[in-house]
């Protein structure tokens, strides 16, 4: 080979591995159903990686005849249409509430298969790169897991595992696969060092829910998509054998509230007791809790509370998260801020070397998209410091 076509050949390989560090970080949105909004501005368009469209209802694949036509609130032809050319488009199966389905597939040998086989024939028909499985969650601790207890769900952990391959295996090598997984460490029952290493034989990634953390089965206040908690639940993974660079960390682009049980909060409103937040008996929600997206109205309610949460509320530097402490109406808040999402990286993502980020979801930061600039510079400096070394 000639000098010149070495130095071709060396110059070839430096824009390659530039380019290759520059986008190593997956940078992945859910679109929902509920907010199905895209910004118009591309640079906050260009540095997203994969669209998961969310959702698609796990029990559509369980028919043993063929139906071409798969509902989902926009196509995948439309979402390819309206992001970067490159972006992945995948779409989400599943999500709270939506376990049925689920149940019924992974049982058998034969339902497995027939799941796995409608999956394939839903991404060749939409043309999606892939598909997320979000099924929350296997083994128990579900939307119903009042009503159907975790000993009666013991079996979906085995199945879990073998329901992924056979999917994986209907996909072949070449489509994504990941699934949307627990970030709470009671939640995951069918994620231990035994399962683990099968389940991600099956998976490009996953998406660990770092968000949700302090929900109304707590009895304490925390912060609901915390850093030491979120740290809690990827070092939960990687010890059962999740690689590092296979996981992404969940963000939250929505605030939430709790109603806590007043004096006994004041001097020290973290770690403070909620009282019961849910029926013991149902599971149902005793009016305790909510939550709102940075694009939905403040209900009327919480509004003046909420204001002071963002102008008065505070960073939390031992547990890694913004609160705010409504003394006058036991409100406890929690939520991120743009600069609570730029303490992540360093502290979570770059830390524990992880694949990448992900956030629910892309239209819930709208219209100002001020979380979603945050989670971009954060993955750009990441990137950026790739190359330095």
């Amino acid at each position: 080979m000639s000098i010149l076509n070495w130095q071709r050949l060396v110059l070839f390989l430096l824009f390659a591995m530039a380019t290759t560090s520059a986008t190593t970080l997956r940078n992945i949105m859910y679109l929902t159903g509920q907010h199905p909004i895209i910004p118009d501005d591309v640079s906050l368009r260009a540095p997203i990686t994969h669209v998961a469209l969310a959702f698609m209802n796990s029990n559509t694949f369980n028919g043993d005849d063929y139906n071409s036509d798969w509902p989902i609130f926009m196509s995948v032809e439309q979402a390819r249409s309206r992001f970067e050319p490159g972006t992945k488009i995948m779409v989400a199966i599943g999500g709270w509430g939506d376990t049925g389905g689920f149940d019924t597939a992974a049982r058998t040998e034969e339902s497995r298969a027939r799941f796995a086989r409608n999956v394939a024939a839903m991404v060749r028909d939409t043309g999606a790169d892939g598909v997320d499985i979000d099924w929350e969650y296997p083994g128990g601790n579900g939307e119903d897991y009042k009503k159907v207890p975790n000993e009666a769900k013991a079996w979906e952990i085995t199945a879990y595992p073998l329901l992924l391959a056979e999917i994986r295996s209907a996909l072949g090598p070449d489509k994504l696969m990941s699934a949307a997984v627990p970030g709470i460490p009671r939640d995951m029952l069918a994620f231990t060092a035994a399962t683990v290493p099968r389940i991600m034989a099956s998976l490009d990634f996953l998406n660990v829910m770092t968000y949700d953390l302090m929900n109304r089965r707590d009895n304490v206040t925390k912060h609901h998509t915390g850093v030491q908690l979120s740290l809690d639940s990827v070092n939960a993974y990687i010890a059962n054998g999740a690689p590092a660079d296979k996981i992404n960390l969940g963000f939250a682009f929505y605030a939430k509230y709790f109603r806590a049980e007043g004096e006994s909060c004041a001097e020290s409103p973290i770690g403070c007791p909620t009282g019961l937040m849910e029926d013991p008996e149902t599971g149902a929600d005793l009016g305790k809790t909510g939550g709102f997206s940075w694009h939905d109205d403040v209900p009327e309610d919480v509004r003046g509370s909420f204001e002071k949460a963002v102008s008065e509320g505070r960073y939390d530097e031992q547990g890694g998260g913004y609160w705010y402490w409504d003394r006058d109406r036991a409100l406890w808040w929690t939520f991120d801020t743009p600069a609570a999402v730029a303490r992540k990286f360093p502290l979570i993502v770059q830390e524990k070397k992880l694949g990448g980020v992900f956030a629910w979801g892309l239209g819930e930061d709208a219209p100002d998209f001020a979380h979603l600039r945050a989670l971009h510079a954060g993955v750009e400096r990441l990137a950026k410091r790739k190359d330095e070394l």
